[in-house]
Parts: C-alpha cells; sequence; structure tokens
C-alpha cells in the first residue's frame, strides 16, 4: 500500500510463552525484563559515547516503570506542560521540554519543571526569554532547527517536508535568531538508523558551526531506533565522539521507541466471526481507539503466532467506524468466539493514544517480569474514565 509505514519490529520475544488468560481483555501487557534489556543497550550506548539520553514520554509514559528507566538513563524529555511535570515528578533527572507552540498561561509553569526549553521558533524564544530568564530555577534555552534535509519515508511523518511547521529553517539562521540560544535542537528521524541521522547531520552541520563557541548541546531529537538488532550502535558511538569533540558541546539523544521497542503486547479476544465475501472477526481492540496509528501512519501490526498459510481473517474492531480495520491475519487453527490473541510491539505510541470514542473501553495495563514470571496489573479502566472526559 502506497504511504504505508513498514513494521520495523515484531519480534514476540518471550511472549511467545505467556498465557493470554492470565489478563483481563482487552489488555497492554510490558514485559519489564524487555524493558531493561532496551535501557541497558541505550546505557551502554551513553556510557561509551558521552552522550545524554533521555526518555521520551510522547512514546512511552508508563510511570509504574519509571524507577526503572532512572536506573539508565538521565532524564526524560517532553512535549509540553502535562508531560514536563510528569517527567519531574514522576522520573526525575532532566527534563528537556519542546513545543510547536507554547500558551503564556503555561510557560512559567513548564520552565519550572524542565532544565532545557526549546522552542520552534525565534518568535517564541524572544517572546518567553523574559520569563526563562526570571525563574528560580537555571533553564538552557534552546531552538529546533529545521534542517532542510529529508530522510523520512511517510511525507506526513517527515518534519523536513514542504511547508514543515516545526523547527526553523536553517539556512535562515542569523546571530539575531541565535541570540540567547544555549542549543540547537533537531528531530527528524521515524524508527530509522544510524546512517540518516549521519547524513542530516553532515548536511547542517556547517551552516550552525558559526555558533558553536555560543552553544552548550545539540540535541539531535528521537527517532533513532537504537536497541533495534540490525542498528549500527558503534558507528552511532563514534558519531557522537566526533560531534563532541569537533564542535565542544554535549550531545543529547532522545529515543522513544527505542526504550519499549518488542518490549509489550496488546491482548484482545474474539467477539463475533462473521462472513461477508471473506471471514472476518470482530474483536474487542479498536483500530481506532486503542492502536491510531493503525489508521494515522497507516501500518499493519504484527500478531503473535501469525502464519502464513491456514485460515485468513480481516479483523475488525467493535465500534461503529466503517474504517475501524485492523487488517487481514492468518492464523493455523480457524478462530472460536472466546479465542484470545495478541499484537506484537505494542508498548509505544498506542498505550499513550488510547481513546474512549464510541464508548469503547480502555485496555488495561499489566507488567509482566518474563524471568520470574511475576505478574502485577497496574491499572483498570472504567465507565468513570469515560465519563471524566465528557461533560
Amino acid at each position: 500500500m502506497a504511504g504505508m509505514m513498514q513494521t520495523q519490529a515484531g519480534d514476540a520475544g518471550a511472549f511467545k510463552t505467556f498465557d493470554l488468560s492470565r489478563v483481563p481483555s482487552p489488555c497492554f501487557v510490558v514485559d519489564e525484563v524487555a524493558v531493561r534489556r532496551n535501557l541497558s543497550v541505550l546505557k551502554d550506548v551513553a556510557d561509551r559515547s558521552g552522550a545524554h539520553v533521555l526518555s521520551a514520554l510522547k512514546a512511552f509514559s508508563m510511570f509504574s516503570l519509571a524507577p526503572v528507566v532512572r536506573e539508565y538513563l538521565e532524564g526524560t524529555c517532553a512535549s509540553g506542560l502535562y508531560e514536563a511535570r510528569l517527567g519531574r515528578e514522576k522520573y526525575g533527572g532532566e527534563v528537556a521540554t519542546f513545543c510547536a507552540g507554547y500558551k503564556a498561561s503555561e510557560i512559567d509553569e513548564i520552565i519550572g519543571y524542565s532544565d532545557h526549553m526549546i522552542f520552534n521558533s525565534p518568535a517564541q524564544k524572544e517572546r518567553f526569554l523574559p520569563n526563562v530568564r526570571a525563574a528560580k530555577n537555571r533553564v538552557d534555552v534552546g531552538l529546533r532547527i529545521n534542517p532542510e534535509h529529508s530522510e523520512g519515508e511517510v511525507e506526513k511523518y517527515d518534519p523536513c517536508a514542504p511547508c514543515s511547521r516545526l523547527g526553523f529553517p536553517v539556512s535562515r539562521l542569523d546571530a539575531e535568531v541565535m541570540q540567547g540560544v544555549n542549543g540547537i535542537h533537531m528531530h527528524t528521524l521515524c524508527e530509522q538508523g544510524f546512517e540518516p541521522l549521519e547524513r542530516t547531520w553532515n548536511a547542517v552541520k556547517d551552516k550552525i558551526a558559526p555558533y558553536f563557541g555560543q552553544l552548550k548541546w545539540i540535541n539531535f531529537g528521537g527517532g533513532h531506533h537504537i536497541t533495534r538488532a540490525d542498528y549500527d550502535r558503534e558507528a552511532l558511538i563514534a558519531f557522537v565522539k566526533d560531534v563532541r569533540e569537533a564542535t565542544g558541546l554535549e550531545v543529547y539523544l532522545e529515543p522513544g521507541e527505542a526504550v519499549a521497542l518488542d518490549a509489550g503486547i496488546l491482548v484482545g479476544e474474539v467477539l463475533d466471526l462473521p462472513v461477508n465475501t471473506m471471514d472476518l472477526a470482530i474483536v474487542d481492540i479498536s483500530a481506532t481507539c486503542h492502536m491510531p496509528d493503525v489508521i494515522e501512519a497507516p501500518y499493519r501490526p504484527a500478531m503473535l503466532d501469525e502464519v502464513k498459510q491456514g485460515h485468513t481473517y480481516r479483523l475488525g474492531g467493535p465500534s461503529c467506524l466503517a474504517g475501524d480495520v485492523i487488517g487481514d491475519y492468518t492464523r493455523a487453527e480457524r478462530l472460536e468466539v472466546g479465542d484470545r490473541f495478541a499484537f506484537l510491539d505494542q508498548a509505544h505510541y498506542s498505550m499513550v493514544k488510547t481513546n474512549t470514542f464510541n464508548g469503547v473501553p480502555l485496555p488495561a495495563i499489566a507488567v509482566w517480569n518474563s524471568k520470574s514470571d511475576e505478574l502485577k496489573i497496574i491499572r483498570e479502566f472504567a465507565y468513570n474514565d469515560f465519563l471524566n472526559r465528557l461533560s
């Protein structure tokens, strides 16, 4: 399908042995062991390269695991007031905040939670610089740039696409724009390897070189699939060392998906098995409510125990939206009402995007330890969670 993102992960790992009937349905199940494995890889990159690695809350903000994240990483990056507060209160460490547009009514509270305030435009920077300077806490001022160098596979996920609202065009940097700026931020990747980062840096480094003397750090944002098996981590480590040496700046990385890659599943249940030209399955997982990226990206999530040949069903959610379709999946055995199944790699960018459209209940959230087999149901949602979003 044109414009469809290719799933970059989907290894079942220890979930191959997990009994799906142990949790309510639907339910996100996150393996703490897998999260720790990812975090240890990120910490190794940080230790060996000297980079500051922050966890991107926009991708994975399961704060029940915040103490685990803090064992390995230096802090979090936030996208506004609520995430900045969550980072400060639940995670600790450094908080780097970027928002495409800050509100005057929130700015002082955001500054109070943040160590880095990264602005999307010189106008926002100028407007709120007095607030930063008046703050009781010491805060660095960052400017997000648009490298004007595209590496994105899908245009709507490419911050360097034509007419992008994200970042100030690097070709327009000058001394006035850079006044009061301590750091440069760029975020141009999405589920990508090392090479696009290197190409992006080569495209911008000469344009920002005149300002190295006034800067303290450069932040390469997120989208780095550092914990994926085929990511060239040795090249990344060498790259960070080279950038630090060549520029004299500290280097920040803000992985999101990499923290929770292949660390969680979304368990569902078959509700009905209609037939309309092909076999259909109505399930209690909704694409629009529980996995919006299936429709927004769009992409096709991998399924636990999917096979190439067998019985194929088109899975769809319980909502009234005609387009609430997850995809076509093939199973070795015929499905029956009440059967459990699971989609892989759902810890990131699914849990944070759930909604209660159509009154569809939110999935429960559980933490599993694949080594000890300990299972904890962290949260179950009820009618009041739906009610409190309305008026």
